[in-house]
């Protein structure tokens, strides 16, 4: 069974070209990919991820809210009782990537990563 993947935007980040990519690259790769959309809240993101019963959240940041949010999205997630790997990936500087595992990201990627790598971080996850 393909690996269900939920790719979404979250706050106020208009940007969808790359979560677009992304998605594209998931579903290219045999995944199954529902697409969650723009300027989407944490706690919709979770209700989707219910809904849909995905096997990993992939969050595309480009806004630089990825401090405050993708711990939020982690936090909703466990609230509705769900055990999902979150995946982050956009413009998120080095410096950074600590400070989200520690809050319970799974998996960081950074701008310039190629699609294998892309693959890899979601399939890692969800292992």
């Amino acid at each position: 069974m393909p690996l269900r993947v939920l790719v979404a935007k979250v706050g106020l980040d208009g940007h969808d070209r790359g979560v677009k990519v992304v998605a594209r690259i998931l579903r290219d790769a045999g995944m199954e990919v529902i697409y969650g959309g723009l300027r989407q809240t944490p706690a919709t993101i979770a209700a989707i991820a219910q809904q849909e019963d995905v096997d990993v959240v992939g969050l595309s940041m480009h806004n630089a809210a990825h401090r405050s949010l993708a711990p939020k999205v982690v936090e909703a997630l466990r609230s509705a009782g769900l055990d999902v790997p979150v995946v982050v990936g956009g413009i998120v500087p080095d410096v950074d990537i600590p400070f989200l595992t520690e809050r319970g990201v799974a998996k960081v990627i950074g701008p310039g990563s190629s699609a294998d790598q892309v693959v890899a971080a979601v399939t890692d996850a969800a292992a």
